[in-house]
């Protein structure tokens, strides 16, 4: 278990804006920083992060918390493990006691496959490093290729030893069930007998955006007709090769640093350009590109440039992969190697600044990429290049911005020498027709035309209570300690019995006005969160002379973080929308402290004693009479309470 220090460290240091922005590209607005959702597919920022309150807000899947809760969220940890991640990011030493058996045998399925692919990881690399065979085999390949020690050990590089059972007998040994060493696609197991997916090939791990070992790429060192070049570790509860990246934990901060991206098609492409200088580089590990794929990168950039060796035919399949990307609203460049030549070699045979202008000359753009290409294949058949165009408007349909699929109609004008007018009535087809079968893939009911009447609308039913109990607990977090005036309105009968109010200033801090009032109507919680919260909230402002959000939040656990993220980031929605650039003006929150604080116990009240009112008026009736003969009178005095409490309320406004 990790220790109460080492946890206050952490929280203490960590900065959410900095660890959510390893995953998430953000972008300054006002105080906060907005991003796309992480966990939703979308085109319009609805993420939002706030450096002064140290939480977040997800708005389009309605997640929010802190720092913590983001990496359980986003990363699937553990909260020792969302401790551990942080403790490392900051250099902090972590304090712990050493896990018990019944705690170790608690740890869920999914954590043992972690770790067992991270001992798998260790496993392999100290065979490549420390044993007579993986020295003579495995790094004599690596460093042929060119590799350095520094770049071994950044990329964890590994071997696995030529013999059936190698690794399944170290791991076995060490502990780790067979069960998970089959679901991680480590060990094959066919009835009785147990044996090494990956031996005899050298190792790439295969690492999540924060530094997790999802699987392993292994490509073999002989000649072997029946066994394939490259292995991969099969699909599991923790590797999903269609949403991964191979390189993108070491290259996401370069990637938001320069906003752009090379994506290139293999492992040792990714290293080779790590060793020349180049970070921002990213591989789909031999498959063909997804769209999950395509959404790690649009976290962190909207530029990416696709690196293609000189192989024609590969080029030629791989314009899908751009379609992808372009439906993801990302700006693509092209850049091709010469021929006989990958980014790998390219790479290896020249320096830093040689590379670096090659990319910057040869990049493209990928309208001009896509006409010389398909322009090249179509010679002066005239059929072939009326294809070729059409194939080029597909692939601009595919934009979602309709400026830039405008701009680039006008160049392809220019490129093919056809008319603007054709092509935007080719582009226009090509909508109505994808339109048209999306329809038919979610059909709709055809029902006979009739009037609906107003009364038939449902109307949302707005829970008064929830927004006043989430009210206090906001207001109790941002301005607790606050010290304000408040004015009470005391009663007061006038010679003709009329009822009047005094005003009377009392300087409070705004819990103890909240606390007392409550206090003073015996006022209770009904929701049961906002109720644990309230105690605690109130029993931290009143230990303690200044209250930090920060640090309260990581004193409570991920699931009331997560209540106090959602009001506290409940507004900030709506700068979102961008309502100022269309003359549309949010009102600001500062109406005054005290006066929020005031209304909202007054209308409080005032609900209370609504809903009491209805109570008593649904009590037993016999006869015509209420059983209880004192219902009446109750009620009466319920009511001039509420016509009370109402003009007070007019005042205070």
């Amino acid at each position: 278990m990790i220790n109460r220090t080492t946890i206050d460290n952490v929280f203490e240091t960590a900065r959410v804006e900095e660890v959510i922005g390893d995953f998430v590209q953000l972008k300054k607005s006002g105080t906060n920083f907005k991003g796309l959702s992480p966990f939703t597919d979308e085109r319009s920022p609805s993420f939002m992060v706030s450096p002064v309150k140290q939480i977040w807000k997800d708005f389009s899947s309605g997640k929010g918390g802190n720092v913590v809760s983001f990496l359980m969220e986003h990363e699937h940890f553990t909260y020792p493990e969302a401790i551990k991640y942080l403790a490392k990011k900051y250099g902090i030493e972590i304090e712990e006691t050493e896990q018990t058996n019944e705690e170790k045998e608690q740890s869920n399925e999914r954590e043992s496959l972690y770790l067992v692919n991270e001992f798998a990881k260790q496993h392999f690399h100290n065979t490549l490093l420390k044993t007579e065979a993986g020295k003579a085999i495995g790094l004599s390949y690596f460093k042929e290729r060119g590799f350095t020690s520094e770049t071994i050990e950044k990329f964890q590089l590994g071997y696995a030893l030529d013999e059936w059972s190698a690794f399944t007998d170290a791991a076995i040994k060490k502990g780790y069930k067979l069960e998970f060493l089959e679901k991680t696609g480590l060990t094959i197991v066919k009835e009785e007998k147990q044996f090494d997916r990956f031996k005899g090939r050298v190792l790439f791990p295969i690492l999540s955006m924060s530094g997790r070992t999802l699987g392993f790429g292994g490509r073999i060192l002989v000649n072997n007709k029946k066994a394939a070049k490259y292995l991969n570790s099969p699909e599991s509860d923790v590797y999903h090769k269609s949403k991964v990246l191979y390189g993108i934990y070491h290259a996401k901060q370069a990637i938001a640093k320069e906003d752009k991206c090379y994506l290139v098609e293999g492992y040792t492409d990714v290293i080779q350009f790590h060793q020349t200088g180049i970070h921002n580089v990213v591989s789909s590990s031999g498959t063909a590109l997804t769209s999950e794929q395509i959404r790690l990168v649009n976290r962190l950039t909207k530029n990416i440039t696709v690196l293609f060796d000189g192989d024609a035919a590969g080029l030629r399949a791989s314009l899908r992969g751009i379609d992808l990307i372009l439906e993801q609203g990302m700006n693509v460049r092209v850049c091709t190697f010469p021929e006989g030549e990958d980014p790998d070699s390219f790479a290896k045979s020249n320096t830093l600044e040689e590379l670096q202008l090659y990319l910057r000359e040869q990049s493209q753009d990928f309208i001009a990429f896509k006409a010389s290409l398909l322009a090249n294949e179509a010679g002066n058949d005239p059929i072939k290049k009326s294809e070729t165009i059409r194939d080029m408007v597909v692939s601009i349909a595919k934009i979602p911005d309709v400026i830039k699929r405008e701009v680039y109609i006008k160049e392809c004008s220019r490129i093919m020498d056809i008319s603007e007018e054709v092509l935007f009535n080719t582009l226009a087809q090509i909508l109505q027709k994808e339109i048209k079968e999306a329809s038919k893939k979610q059909p709709q009911k055809s029902v006979p035309f009739e009037v609906v009447s107003e009364q038939k609308k449902p109307v949302a039913k707005v829970d008064v209570l929830y927004s006043l109990e989430r009210k206090i607990i906001e207001l109790l977090l941002l301005y607790g300690t606050l010290e304000e005036d408040f004015e009470d309105l005391l009663l007061e009968a006038n010679d003709k019995g009329e009822i009047t109010f005094k005003p009377e200033t009392v300087t409070s801090k705004v819990y103890e006005k909240i606390y007392l009032d409550l206090q003073d109507d015996e006022i209770e919680f009904a929701n049961e969160d906002f109720k644990t919260l309230y105690f605690e909230i109130i029993n931290k402002l009143n230990q303690e002379q200044e209250f930090k959000i920060e640090i309260f939040l990581s004193a409570i656990d991920t699931h009331k973080a997560s209540t106090i993220s959602n009001i506290l980031m409940d507004e900030e929605k709506y700068t979102l929308h961008k309502w100022d650039s269309k003359d549309i003006y949010v009102k600001a929150k500062l109406k005054g402290v005290s006066q929020v604080v005031s209304e909202t116990i007054l209308n409080l009240r005032r609900h209370l004693i609504t809903t009491k009112i209805k109570e008593l008026i649904a009590s037993p009736v016999i006869n015509g009479e209420y059983e209880d003969r004192s219902v009446l009178e109750n009620v009466r005095d319920y009511n001039t309470l509420h016509s009370i409490l109402s003009e007070k309320l007019r005042r205070v406004i």
